[in-house]
């Protein structure tokens, strides 16, 4: 029988980093759940089969809930017998002395030592789960390891599972006169070229149109300037995607984001799109409608 789903179970001591690995898998396409009690997951499987578009899983089971603690186990062998499931068990450790400094440093108990010392805790933590540690697939010890690496550790061991998912770009056009966009990873200011809005003909069309882009880019320095645009893209995306970015926001501006910088983003993410998968959105378009753009 084909495999349905990818489960992935994260798990381990508290404090060794399940957070980060949980925001990962986020990033890789995975539906994620945060403290899912065992006596749930009959329950949410039934419910998963019902949803076709989630086939990727990941599950963050832990000790916040002491009285499950001895279920884990039980729930492992249970998904692992399901033919319909591909299930993989990642266990996250660190020495003790980095868990207690981690600790300290955020000032928060211990869910096993709530009212006593962290140590005790921890101890207790890596006792309960010993059985849960030697039935893993995979064990992490991020003792050394910064958030950015234990992320990378996920990439590397699960991005292969799904083809489909890579690195992402947002192209995106915009009016200086409207504000910067919060989420912009890179602004290139195209408000150097002539202003096609001084063009009666064109003034209430936009890049969209071809009369618009025409004009834009054969301007003077416009073919140049998109030319070498495109080549440190080319050059700086594999760059973001090594360094764990899920995506990157390029944002071309103009000072109504109706005429230039429209014509330069469409052109600009219709090329990347032969290498990444790129969405185009065009935040002021519309704008000039009730405002007046350029």
């Amino acid at each position: 029988m084909a495999v349905n789903n990818q489960f992935v179970i994260i798990t381990g001591m508290s404090g060794a980093g399940k957070t980060v690995a949980m925001q990962s898998f986020e990033d890789l396409g995975y539906f994620c759940v945060d403290n899912m009690p065992p006596t749930l997951l009959p329950k949410f499987k039934e419910l998963i089969r019902l949803e076709r578009d989630i086939n990727k899983i990941a599950l963050v089971m832990d000790l916040r809930s002491q009285v499950f603690y001895d279920e884990i186990i039980d729930m492992f062998r249970d998904l692992k017998r399901d033919d319909d499931n591909n299930v993989d068990i990642i266990f996250l450790d660190a020495s003790d002395t980095k868990l207690v400094s981690r600790y300290k440093e955020t000032r928060r108990a211990h869910p096993l030592a709530r009212n006593g010392r962290v140590i005790d805790g921890i101890q207790k933590e890596r006792e309960l789960l010993a059985n849960v540690k030697n039935a893993a697939d995979l064990v992490v010890d991020t003792t050394n390891m910064a958030p950015r690496r234990l992320r990378e550790e996920v990439f590397h061991n699960f991005e292969s599972i799904d083809a489909t998912h890579t690195f992402h770009v947002e192209v995106m056009s915009f009016g200086f006169k409207y504000g910067l966009p919060l989420d912009a990873d890179i602004v290139m200011d195209v408000r150097f070229l002539p202003n096609p809005y001084y063009q009666a003909s064109m003034r209430f069309k936009t890049g969209l149109d071809k009369p618009v882009e025409e004009y834009v880019m054969s301007s003077t320095g416009a073919q140049e300037f998109y030319a070498k645009l495109l080549d440190m893209m080319k050059f700086t995306l594999p760059a973001y995607a090594k360094e764990g970015k899920a995506s990157l926001t390029i944002a071309i501006g103009c000072t109504g984001g109706q005429h230039r910088s429209v014509a330069i983003a469409e052109k600009l993410g219709n090329a990347l799109k032969k290498d990444y998968p790129v969405n185009i959105t065009h935040r002021d378009i519309d704008r000039h409608k009730t405002k007046g753009g350029n």
